[in-house]
């Protein structure tokens, strides 16, 4: 299986990355992340390839590739206005122009609060065409503690949306 997982926006992007990390080892994975992190990234993570957000001419751009599913955690307003409008500016937009042209698996976890009707109505169209809109909400039957358990519970939600089999979070008992 091929993930590419890939941030926009600023704030949040440690779910991106946890999501990164918590893939189990036989996925290939592939990670697109707005320019600032880039460096730090590199030295910090290992079997990882690290796309430039730059370069549309990726191997990930291409349909004949193969990825199988993408996640977008989090996911800007902007960038999800790019995709709702078929603008694929960067190489973040054109995999999902991909994704959603194949019919393959595309989540995005949109990050602001509260959403516009603008914002609304952007999920409500990319949601018709079977694109998978989860915004990190937490849920409180999980029974959350800290800060790494709530993240846990989201990676995990996306993880089930994904079919990639995991344990991090409390799942719901009947009572």
């Amino acid at each position: 299986m091929k993930i590419v997982i890939a941030t926009s926006g600023a704030s949040g992007v440690n779910l991106g990355l946890k999501a990164l990390q918590l893939l189990p080892e036989e996925i290939e994975k592939h990670f697109i992340m707005s320019e600032n992190s880039q460096t730090v990234l590199e030295k910090e993570m290992k079997n990882v390839v690290v796309h430039d957000n730059s370069n549309i001419g990726a191997s990930i751009a291409s349909g004949s590739f193969g990825v199988d599913a993408m996640l977008i955690a989090p996911c800007s307003m902007n960038t999800l206005a790019k995709i709702a409008c078929g603008i694929s500016d960067n190489l973040i937009t054109r995999c999902a122009a991909v994704m959603i042209k194949e019919q393959k698996k595309l989540i995005l976890a949109p990050r602001e609060m509260p959403f516009s009707a603008i914002a609304l109505e952007n999920m409500q169209k990319l949601a018709a065409l079977g694109i998978v809109i989860a915004p990190p909400v937490l849920a409180y039957y999980s029974e959350q503690a800290t800060l790494e358990e709530m993240e846990n519970f989201l990676v995990g939600k996306w993880f089930d949306l994904l079919g990639i089999e995991n344990n991090l979070y409390k799942r719901w008992e009947e009572i």
